[in-house]
């Protein structure tokens, strides 16, 4: 077999493994990006007074089968410009645990009755929360980019020539 056709088949092989790494590399980069820039963005909305109208740990049993999970059930009253909202988000989003003493915690946090701040989107007054979600996605983000750039090493290290 002739050297440059050995040469191409080994240059095409190490491109292919490199793009196996680049494509979820960038593929989950953009996804944490993504996490943290909605994770930053209620921490531009605006903090706004809010009560407390209601807090409840709530269970949920979907199916017969699956496990007990708990939700709290919050609901805050607000103003903004004049009309008064109601919330029950506590984060963008939100969702079961099946830890229950999670939940308990955030209940105690926000007793009904008790004064509390949410951030209100100033586009949507309708949406408001009480906590911001976590910036933990920026602080991984550095994993995947460890296979784009390994990946990308590759690529670059299979087609350079006269090194």
């Amino acid at each position: 077999m002739p050297e440059s056709v050995s040469s191409n088949s080994a240059r095409l092989l190490k491109t292919a493994l490199g793009l196996l790494l680049v494509v979820p590399g960038l593929a989950f980069t953009v996804l944490l990006w993504n996490s943290y820039q909605r994770a930053e963005e209620t921490r531009r909305w605006t903090p706004t007074p809010c009560l407390i109208t209601f807090s409840e740990l709530l269970t949920e049993h979907v199916t017969p089968n699956s496990p007990i999970t708990y939700r709290a059930g919050i609901r805050y009253r607000y103003t903004v410009g004049g009309n008064v909202h109601e919330s029950s988000r506590i984060q963008r989003v939100d969702g079961s645990s099946s830890d229950r003493s999670k939940v308990e915690i955030l209940t105690r946090k926000y007793p009904a009755g008790r004064d509390a701040t949410c951030f209100v989107n100033p586009a949507q007054p309708d949406f408001a929360v009480l906590e911001h979600a976590t910036r933990a996605a920026l602080y991984s983000i550095w994993f995947p980019l460890l296979f784009f750039a390994g990946g990308a090493g590759m690529i670059f290290s299979a087609w350079r020539t006269g090194w």
